[in-house]
C-alpha cells in the first residue's frame, strides 16, 4: 500500500501561519518560581490530593491519584513546597482543585524517577502499568488518559497503531518539533505501544508540509520493518483521529464509535514521545513541548514547558506582548482553541499552544442571517448539517440537535471557518453537546 499524499474526504484548507515558529529548535523554559497544578487536567474522573500545605515535593512525586479507571495520576513538575491547593481556573475553561509549590530551584528527583528496564523485557501490563503511573494522557486533543485506550476490551481486535503527526492547527509547531528533533524517541514510543497491544503494525501521519520531520522519523525508524511513515495532503482537520483514520487505512469509524471498533488505536506524536521518557527515564509527564506564537507577541518561541507553569511566564519569556494590550489570547490554535480571560492559568497536559492575536486581527466580524448555501455541509469531515443542529440549539430544541447527530461533531471549526454568514456554528453546537450529555446524565 502506498502510503503517499493521503486525505479523507470533506475539510478545508486553511492558512497554516506556522512559519513564526517551524523552523525554530525547542528551548528549555525557564525555572518557574510558582506552579500551579490541576488535579483534573484529562477526560475522566478528578485526582485527589495526596500532599497537603507545608509539604516539601521532589520532581516527578505523586501528588494526585485517582482510584477510577478512567483517570490518571498527576506529579510535581518542580521540588518545593506546598504553598496552597485551592479552586482555580485553567485553559479549559473549568474550575479545579489546584496544587501550588513554590519552587526551591534545586529540581530535586524525587526517588522513583528511574529507568524502567529495556523495552524487550518488559511485558505488556508491564508497559501499560509504566503509562499510568506517569500519569500519560492524549497530548493533542480531549486528554484522554493513555493506559485506558491501551487496554481495549478482549472482543475488540487490534491491529494497527496510528501515531498522529498531523499538527493541522494552524500556528501551532510542538509536535513537529518533536518529530524533528527526538524522532528516536517518538519510534521508540510507537514500539512500546505496538508491544503492549500486541500488534505488529505500526503507522506515522505526517502532513507533508512538515518535510524535516518526515525525513527524521524516515531515518530514525530505518530497520523497523513493521513501522512506517505516511505523507499526508495538508487539509484542516487532518488530524482528527478518525480522519486520520479513514485517510491512512480506508476504515470509517461509525457514528458514536472508537478507533478500537474499526482496529486502530491512535496516539499524538507528544504523547508517543512522553511514552519514551517514561520508560527509559521513569520521568512522569510533568513537561512539554508548547508553542508560543502569534502577531501579538514580540518573540515567538517553541518552549519546553514544565507543567503548572503560568501562561503570564512564557508570554514574558517570549519578549511580552506587541502592542500595550492584546486583541486576544487563545489556549490552543484558532480553530479549536479557547479564548483565555486571564493569563496567570496554568499550563496542562494538553497545552499544545498559546496563541496570541493583534487587535486588529481579532475584531469581530458582523454575524449575518443563514443564507442556506451549504458550504457548512460541504466541508463537515463527519459529514453532519451545522446550520440544523444550530439553529434547533439556537431555539433551544435540544432534542431536535440530538436527532441530527450533534454528539459526532468534532468540534474542528470548519464549519464556522467556511460560513460567508459568519455564523457562530461550532459553539453553539458545542453548547448542544454539552446540554444533551448533560440531560443524559441526569437521567
Amino acid at each position: 500500500m502506498k502510503l503517499e499524499n493521503l486525505t479523507f474526504k470533506g475539510g478545508v484548507n486553511v492558512p497554516h501561519y506556522k512559519e513564526l515558529t517551524e523552523n525554530l529548535p525547542i528551548e528549555k523554559a525557564k525555572e518557574p518560581a510558582i506552579v500551579k497544578i490541576p488535579l483534573h487536567q484529562h477526560t475522566g474522573a478528578p485526582c485527589e490530593a495526596m500532599v497537603k500545605v507545608g509539604d516539601s515535593v521532589k520532581v516527578g512525586q505523586k501528588i494526585g491519584e485517582s482510584e477510577a479507571f478512567v483517570s490518571a495520576p498527576v506529579h510535581s513538575s518542580v521540588s518545593g513546597t506546598v504553598k496552597e491547593i485551592m479552586d482555580m481556573p485553567i485553559p479549559t475553561g473549568l474550575t479545579v482543585k489546584c496544587v501550588v509549590i513554590e519552587s526551591d530551584g534545586k529540581n530535586e528527583l524525587h526517588e522513583l524517577v528511574r529507568p524502567k528496564g529495556k523495552l524487550e523485557d518488559l511485558s505488556s501490563e508491564e508497559i501499560i502499568e509504566i503509562i499510568r503511573e506517569a500519569g500519560i494522557t492524549g497530548m493533542g486533543g480531549a486528554s484522554f488518559p493513555t493506559h485506558v485506550k491501551l487496554s481495549p476490551p478482549s472482543d475488540k481486535k487490534i491491529d494497527t497503531v496510528l501515531i498522529n503527526g498531523a499538527e493541522c492547527e494552524p500556528y501551532l509547531t510542538a509536535d513537529h518539533r518533536v518529530m524533528a528533533e527526538e524522532a528516536e524517541k517518538v519510534i521508540f514510543g510507537l514500539k512500546a505501544i505496538m508491544k503492549a497491544l500486541g500488534v505488529d503494525r505500526g503507522v506515522i501521519g505526517v502532513e507533508k508540509n512538515k518535510p524535516d520531520a518526515i525525513k527524521a522519523l524516515k531515518e530514525a525508524s530505518q530497520g523497523e520493518e513493521n513501522i512506517s511513515i505516511a505523507t499526508l495532503k495538508v487539509k484542516y482537520p487532518q488530524g482528527d483521529e478518525k480522519r486520520l483514520i479513514n485517510a491512512i487505512l480506508g476504515r470509517v469509524v461509525p457514528s458514536g464509535g472508537l478507533p478500537m471498533d474499526v482496529g486502530a488505536v491512535v496516539s499524538n506524536a507528544s504523547t508517543t514521545r512522553a511514552i519514551a521518557e517514561a520508560i527509559l527515564e521513569g520521568k512522569p509527564l510533568i513537561e512539554r513541548v508548547t508553542t508560543v506564537t502569534g502577531n501579538g507577541i514580540k518573540n515567538p518561541k517553541n518552549l519546553l514547558v514544565k507543567i503548572g507553569t503560568p501562561f503570564k511566564d512564557l508570554i514574558e519569556e517570549c519578549g511580552g506582548f506587541t502592542e500595550d494590550s492584546p486583541g486576544k489570547i487563545i489556549a490552543g490554535g484558532p480553530m479549536m482553541g479557547i479564548s483565555q480571560f486571564s493569563i496567570d492559568v496554568p499550563i496542562i497536559k494538553g497545552s499544545g499552544g498559546i496563541l496570541v492575536l493583534s487587535k486588529e486581527e481579532a475584531k469581530p466580524e458582523p454575524i449575518q442571517p443563514c443564507i442556506r448555501c451549504g458550504k457548512c455541509l460541504e466541508v463537515c469531515p463527519v459529514k453532519l448539517q451545522p446550520l440544523y443542529i444550530s439553529s434547533y440549539t439556537l431555539k433551544k430544541n435540544f432534542d431536535k440537535a440530538e436527532e441530527y447527530n450533534a454528539l459526532d461533531c468534532v468540534e474542528c471549526g470548519a464549519c464556522s471557518y467556511i460560513c460567508p454568514a459568519k455564523r457562530p456554528l461550532v459553539e453553539s453546537i458545542r453548547l448542544a453537546k454539552r446540554e444533551i450529555l448533560a440531560k443524559r446524565k441526569a437521567k
